[in-house]
């Protein structure tokens, strides 16, 4: 792609600048593309309605064309427009959810571009909980379809300076409205079916919608398998590798004392071969590990909120160290603990269970 000059906005989410709303939503009413914060990750924003801006999406970000994105809305009657056919469950969960990082996979309607769809004949939709989002969607007066603001695979952006090492170039603007809260992408549930199946664990949790809906499966792709080549994807982060650093990952899954052991054992024989070390650790166990070694914190295993919000700016931080592996502890698949493990599970060159 020919190199844009990006423009980069700094935004007060508790007292916005209007002027500058309106500016980022003059390029994606033209067709152009905005990153901007929402309470998950960074979202890469074009005109949901507009076929060409939302395959300039994929090409800044090299993704793949039959990876669906996600159509962000700035209230209910938005996705009445968008679906047909609305399952009953849907306005159930916007009620409860809404605004908030829960994603409805429902029925599309006809006039959605296939390039947000994948070809699919459903829409994911989702009304973030930030106010630089939904001021944009407002002034911009579309849905904007939007997956994270990052280049293809590599760990999703928390703050706009991870936008900014990823797609400065690429796309027309950033609106910096500092970190975002949650730091994993919002839950993608998939309503078709006979019972709601979760596609992608995120910030509800499948204990929450369990206790909403009283009757939800999960996907084994959102438990770490990959789909087949030849199967299209029904959300974003179900069939390719995402949310990778630089360097090979390997996940240490198990007991936490067998996994710490495990993870000293692998580190001193890697160091011994000459090779810069990455560990990702738990509070509990940082001390433990071969003090040669790049120990970066992600928080206790007594706050797993804290440990999503962390993970991948912990992960882009082993880039800037240059490390050769990073070897990770594992987490319990509880409440947010399932996001992180799917996030996890997808970057992993190699898992191994202890």
């Amino acid at each position: 792609m020919e190199r844009i000059d990006t423009k980069i906005w700094h935004l007060n989410p508790s007292a916005l600048d209007m002027r500058l709303i309106n500016q980022a939503a003059a390029i994606i009413k033209r067709g152009g593309l905005v990153a901007f914060p929402t309470e998950t990750v960074y979202g890469l924003g074009a005109n949901g309605l507009d076929g060409k801006a939302v395959a300039d999406i994929y090409r800044a970000k090299g993704r793949p064309s039959d990876n669906p994105l996600i159509l962000h809305v700035a209230d209910t009657n938005m996705v009445r427009e968008l679906s047909k056919n609305l399952p009953p469950k849907a306005t159930l969960l916007m009620k409860k959810f809404w605004p908030g990082p829960l994603t409805l996979v429902v029925p599309r309607a006809s006039h959605i571009p296939r390039e947000v769809t994948g070809g699919l004949a459903t829409v994911a939709v989702r009304m973030p909980h930030h106010p630089v989002a939904l001021a944009l969607i407002k002034a911009s007066g579309v849905p904007i379809a939007a997956p994270s603001a990052n280049k293809s695979g590599r760990p999703s952006p928390t703050n706009a300076e991870h936008v900014k090492l990823d797609l400065q170039g690429c796309i027309d603007a950033i609106l910096d409205g500092g970190p975002a809260g949650l730091g994993l992408e919002s839950t993608v549930l998939d309503l078709t079916g006979a019972a709601p199946v979760i596609l992608r664990p995120g910030g509800v949790t499948y204990e929450q919608l369990l206790e909403a809906l009283g009757d939800v499966t999960i996907d084994p792709s959102a438990l770490g398998e990959r789909l087949s080549k030849d199967k299209a994807p029904r959300s974003p982060g179900m069939k390719y590798k995402h949310y990778a650093p630089a360097a090979p990952l390997i996940l240490f899954e198990g007991e936490p004392e067998k996994v710490k052991a495990a993870i000293v054992e692998r580190a001193e024989e890697l160091l011994k071969g000459g090779k810069r070390v990455g560990i990702l650790a738990t509070e509990e166990h940082a001390q433990d590990y071969p003090p040669d070694s790049k120990i970066l914190k992600i928080g206790s295993r007594k706050n797993p909120a804290g440990v999503a919000a962390m993970l991948f700016k912990r992960l882009r931080e082993f880039d800037q160290l240059q490390v050769d592996v990073i070897l990770t502890e594992g987490f319990e698949t509880k409440g947010i603990g399932l996001a992180v493990m799917n996030r996890l599970r997808r970057a992993a060159g190699e898992r191994i269970e202890c």
